[in-house]
């Protein structure tokens, strides 16, 4: 019988951007889980879940977002990924691409589901239960890892490039047509004397922050929308 490969070099490229991109702290974490998966792949279960909250909860608090001490790892993904723009500023109205996205997010949080279930049951902490369960090996070690790895580097990516944002210089008022009729609808116009202005233009013109903040939590008010959330998937997830 031929044997398994062996796995060597494994290398978490998502997670190592977020740590060049101000995410340090994750260092000591990410060498562990690329050790583990070859020397003890059941200590890669409880790093994957340990990596994916130190993320988590770093974006959280630079974004001044409130959790709860006591919030398990799916709980806090969940207010992640709520708080997070899945679209640059420029593409905000683009429905069918929010909810592409919108449901791919979906998939990692069941993968995050998957990575806490096999943590609770074959990880590190769990050989210490009164029964023994058979211990999994390399190949299901670095699936946990390869998830947490890509959850890590891409809720990071758009915490960044959200917060960078305002550097970039290239926001236009033409280019958020829904955004603005969205504005345009909810505000009275602005008349000065014989001048009628968009409400829009006007927040655009004076107070581009403020403009650039409200379109980036923007959500269409469109059918195809609808139900397109992050789910909830029951079993343990602590």
């Amino acid at each position: 019988m031929a044997s398994a490969p062996i796995i060597t070099d494994f290398v978490m490229y998502g997670a190592r951007t977020a740590m060049a991109d101000g995410l340090s702290h994750i260092e000591e974490q990410v060498k562990g889980i690329e050790r583990a998966v070859v020397e003890n792949p059941a200590l890669a279960f409880d790093l994957a879940k340990t990596v994916v909250e130190s993320a988590c909860r770093t974006i959280l608090s630079e974004r001044k977002i409130e959790f709860g001490t006591h919030d398990d790892l799916p709980q806090l993904f969940k207010i992640v990924a709520n708080n997070l723009p899945l679209l640059p500023v420029s593409a905000s109205a683009e429905v069918e691409a929010r909810r592409s996205l919108a449901q791919t997010l979906n998939g990692l949080h069941t993968a995050l589901h998957g990575v806490c279930e096999l943590r609770n049951a074959y990880g590190f902490a769990a050989h210490g239960k009164e029964w023994q369960r058979p211990a999994m090996e390399s190949a299901q070690a670095v699936l946990a890892a390869q998830a947490a790895d890509v959850i890590v580097g891409f809720l990071y990516r758009v915490h960044r490039q959200e917060r960078n944002v305002e550097h970039s210089g290239q926001l236009e008022y033409v280019d958020n047509e829904a955004f603005n009729s969205h504005v345009d609808d909810a505000n009275e116009q602005v008349q000065i004397f014989d001048l009628t202005y968009r409400p829009s233009e006007v927040l655009f013109a004076v107070d581009q922050n403020a403009y650039r903040d409200l379109l980036t939590s923007f959500e269409p008010d469109v059918h195809e929308t609808e139900g397109v959330v992050i789910v909830e998937t029951t079993g343990e997830g602590t």
